[in-house]
């Protein structure tokens, strides 16, 4: 290769040299270096080509010629580092700008969870009801046909067995409707004397509106024992519903049908809103339906191994979730089941 041929390898090193390093200069983004690297730098780049007529070159010209390449190189490579290092401390400090933090503030405690309100009222009930030697019982929502409904001495042509009120399942099973099939498991499994009560999840085949649901939440009970009276039933739900109400409360017991117990009972409770003299809650009554309760029937005994001649006892059941509506004056049913966290946060 000639003389002339040398310089203008050195010329065209030396240009593209001082090109690449006006495009760094000017570069605006992180892309643009990179197409100057691809360029200048790359297996296909100028400087690249220019290693590809070493072969032609004498042994002094190409140590000449090469040590001007490795420079070039060097120098095209140092300024890409320095341009891509402010580059990024340039998005790093935009980044500190719009993430900025003021670190004297306190910092953001943890989000506290609060209990649903029928389960306040079922914990408390709950410990009430222990406190009182009782038993807290749990049985299968699906349950079989015998202990929600032949169990309980309900009869075969009983409406509580129609498919518009009972959710029947294609195995013959249902969902239970009350938590009573928990009794008869209780009785069966534990035998007398026995005081249980049965809290949970129930299902009735209603249309849903402001008081009405299909998934709702009951509390059933009983004690068995020898020589138990209405006087122990009295006494337990108004220790019940003063607990529930936290205030003392009047009573009464009105006859009723409930196949499950013998004599059965609506108990009523005088009005906490008026207090007897009657109002629109009451119906201007002065009292108001609570729950059904009475006797242990001698047939449910009877059905779970108990023999009804030495043990008699009492039941009663309560809606959890009607509990749970009255003491905080919610006048939908559906808020309760609708998950709805600007509702449940404030309890």
């Amino acid at each position: 290769m000639t003389d002339h041929a040398v310089d203008q390898l050195r010329d065209l090193i030396t240009r593209s040299s001082e090109i690449a390093l006006d495009r760094i200069a000017a570069a605006h983004k992180q892309e643009d270096l990179e197409a100057v690297r691809v360029e200048v730098l790359g297996r296909k780049g100028i400087l690249a080509n220019v290693s590809k007529d070493f072969g032609k070159l004498s042994a002094e010209a190409r140590s000449q010629v090469g040590k001007l390449l490795n420079a070039a190189k060097q120098e095209v490579e140092s300024a890409l580092d320095k341009r891509k290092t402010a580059f990024a401390q340039q998005e790093l400090n935009r980044r500190l700008e719009s993430e900025w933090v003021d670190l004297t503030l306190p910092a953001p405690g943890p989000r506290k969870g609060s209990l649903h309100p029928v389960t306040i009222i079922q914990s408390e009930i709950e410990d009430l009801f222990v406190s009182m030697g009782f038993t807290v019982l749990d049985g299968p929502e699906a349950e079989t046909e015998y202990h929600n409904f032949d169990a309980l001495n309900i009869p075969r042509d009983h409406p509580a067995r129609d498919m518009q009120d009972t959710f029947w399942l294609q195995d013959g099973n249902v969902l239970r409707t009350h938590t009573s099939p928990v009794q008869v498991r209780g009785m069966e499994k534990l035998g007398p004397p026995l005081r249980m009560i049965a809290p949970g999840r129930v299902f009735r085949n209603e249309e849903v509106d402001a008081s009405h649901e299909h998934t709702f939440y009951q509390l059933e009970g009983m004690m068995v024992d020898r020589d138990v009276s209405v006087a122990h039933l009295i006494f337990f739900m108004k220790t019940l519903l003063s607990s529930i109400f936290r205030r003392e409360v009047t009573v009464r017991l009105r006859p009723g049908y409930f196949p499950f117990v013998e004599p059965g009972f609506e108990l009523d409770i005088q009005c906490l809103i008026c207090g007897g003299p009657g109002c629109p809650v009451c119906k201007q009554s002065g009292w108001v339906e609570l729950l059904p309760c009475g006797l242990v029937h001698p047939n449910v005994l009877r059905m779970s191994g108990i023999d009804p001649e030495e043990w008699n006892g009492f039941a009663f059941g309560l809606g959890l979730t009607r509990l749970a509506m009255m003491r905080y004056a919610i006048d939908d049913i559906r808020l309760l089941m609708g998950g709805d966290l600007r509702f449940l946060t404030q309890f």
